[in-house]
């Protein structure tokens, strides 16, 4: 599909009606006791989750996304008693998410703004305590953009990096349409069980039915797995208000990916199966990022970046398992483990996939750009699947009950 077709895009023609009470605002108590919804051959039938991997052929390569969700919101109150919240994005300066977490005496961040006419220049100040250890922090405004505010951190005590205390003085960012705080018990709900890369403020929700039980069915059944890391951004929950889509900014997200990852899409000869949207967006812009190498074997760091559109030129297009050496030839070249980048990629109905034959993944708000992905992978089955899940009292969104989706065109290997 070309980038003039796919702008034209009509987002009200991605709407279904979702009844506020089919939205799960809780999980429910076990992981995997949730509905699983099967598409297949343009077929839907339904089973509990814990049985997924009946579905699942032996040998398939499972794909996961093992980014953490993060405490981003801090409430700070002023001294007039008026509070503010300010909801940490993604990092400034440092950049790069470990090393900002890191930090000791200050860092700042790219923020949202609570009660924003209230802050005029003034700093912010909390009082913090760690095993009884006392530390002020500070928030301080340094520049606004369009979209969000810079806020500088500061700290009195070097004893302590700012993930810690995002993780002592910061919330748990749940999703806006639960329609109530967050709560202790979302600090282990709304994390997959195999969380390790903090960043996201909103989870992977389609890997929150996994357990144990589950991974090991998989291990004995020759269900391979690979992890990716994809930072989910607050973006994810901005609504598509423009009449088509091709007005609608898709939100930027980092990502990173190991060797080790990459070798294992390489080598795989297999069914591949993304876990989520997330691991999505992240294999299928393995593919942009390794052209892009392809084409310069000398690019920069910072210009590993797939944009909105670029999935939609159709340019110089190179064999996918190609672009997958050719990031594995990078990583070697500059002697790393871990390739870098940030996506901004919009899948949208017209979409060629390169890489996986099956997601799993929950059910979508309407008219959403995950809504769009969904479409672009079963066509107008979507419909059909949405239907069948209402009539049949699925749970939606993100606490909300599973699907497999077989995609309905083959992938270009």
């Amino acid at each position: 599909m070309k980038k003039c077709d796919a702008e034209k895009i009509r987002i009200a023609d991605y709407n279904y009606t979702l009844p506020p009470e089919k939205i799960a605002r809780y999980p429910l108590e076990k992981r995997d006791s949730s509905k699983l919804l099967l598409f297949r051959n343009n077929t839907i039938s339904t089973l509990p989750f814990s049985g997924i991997g009946a579905e699942i052929p032996e040998g398939s390569l499972l794909v996961f996304n093992d980014t953490r969700v993060i405490h981003a919101r801090l409430i700070f109150e002023k001294s007039t008693g008026a509070v503010i919240e300010i909801f940490c994005l993604l990092p400034h300066a440092p950049r790069d998410y470990s090393v900002n977490f890191q930090q000791r005496t200050s860092c700042s961040w790219h923020c949202m703004i609570g009660n924003a006419k209230r802050w005029k220049n003034d700093e912010l100040y909390m009082q913090v305590f760690i095993n009884n250890e006392k530390v002020l922090l500070s928030a301080r405004k340094k520049t606004k953009n369009v979209d969000d505010v810079i806020v500088e951190f500061s700290w009195d005590n070097p004893g302590f990096t700012f993930s810690e205390l995002l993780d002592v003085a910061g919330k748990l960012p749940i999703p806006p349409y639960l329609n109530r705080a967050s709560e202790a018990r979302d600090d282990e709900t709304y994390q997959t069980i195999y969380s390790a890369v903090e960043g996201s403020v909103a989870a992977p929700t389609a890997g929150l039915h996994f357990t144990s039980e589950v991974m090991g069915a998989f291990r004995k059944k020759g269900i391979h797995s690979a992890r990716v890391t994809l930072h989910v951004g607050a973006g994810t929950f901005k609504p598509v208000k423009s009449e088509t889509i091709g007005d609608h900014d898709m939100h930027t997200e980092f990502i990173s990916v190991s060797r080790e990852t990459v070798q294992a899409l390489y080598e795989n000869e297999n069914d591949l199966i993304v876990v989520g949207t997330t691991s999505m967006r992240t294999v299928e812009s393995l593919y942009y990022l390794g052209k892009k190498i392809l084409l310069k074997p000398d690019i920069q760091p910072e210009e590993l970046v797939v944009f909105q559109w670029e999935p939609y030129d159709e340019e110089n297009p190179v064999s996918p398992k190609l672009a997958l050496k050719s990031i594995i030839d990078y990583l070697i070249r500059n002697n790393a483990d871990q390739l870098l980048a940030f996506t901004q990629v919009m899948i949208v109905p017209g979409y060629t996939f390169h890489y996986p034959q099956a997601l799993i993944t929950n059910f979508h708000q309407p008219q959403s750009t995950l809504l769009l992905l969904i479409a672009s992978g079963i066509g107008k089955c979507w419909r059909d699947v949405y239907e069948y899940a209402l009539q049949n009292d699925y749970r939606f969104l993100s606490y909300g009950d599973s699907s497999l989706l077989w995609l309905t065109s083959d992938p270009v290997i």
